[in-house]
């Protein structure tokens, strides 16, 4: 099981939150004035899907330590779909969403909707975890 300490975290929704990129770019900042970036391994974590990915959300950022008062544990029964990011594009993070979509609208695969996670590595690499059914 893996288990994340919250250092912040944000409800939003893609569509229907006209502030989503402030919002989110915020958290980001708030987070990583208690982050050593580049130290650690960092994750944005999706979670309390209302819905699907046009639902209400939770966004937090959490990093594996057992220092934080608030956390959120991923059991290891959970399969994942791993995308790798094109950390050259400097939209790689939503172009990957935006090929998730994609292909969870052409029926290709299942989300489960149960938590999703982005890691950002320390050496620069990101990849994104998408529960599948």
């Amino acid at each position: 099981m893996l288990r994340l300490s919250i250092i912040s975290s944000i409800k939003t929704n893609n569509f229907n939150d006209e502030h989503v990129m402030e919002k989110i770019t915020e958290m980001w900042k708030e987070a990583s004035s208690h982050l050593k970036m580049n130290a650690i391994t960092t994750y944005g974590i999706y979670h309390n899907y209302e819905s699907n990915y046009k639902g209400d959300y939770t966004l937090s950022v959490g990093i594996e330590n057992n220092n934080g008062k608030t956390f959120i544990e991923i059991p290891e029964n959970v399969k994942f779909e791993i995308y790798k990011v094109e950390t050259s594009d400097e939209q790689g993070i939503f172009h990957t969403w935006r090929k998730i979509w994609n292909q969870e609208e052409a029926g290709t695969i299942e989300r489960a909707y149960s938590i999703d996670y982005e890691k950002y590595y320390p050496n620069g690499k990101v990849e994104i975890y998408i529960a599948i059914k």
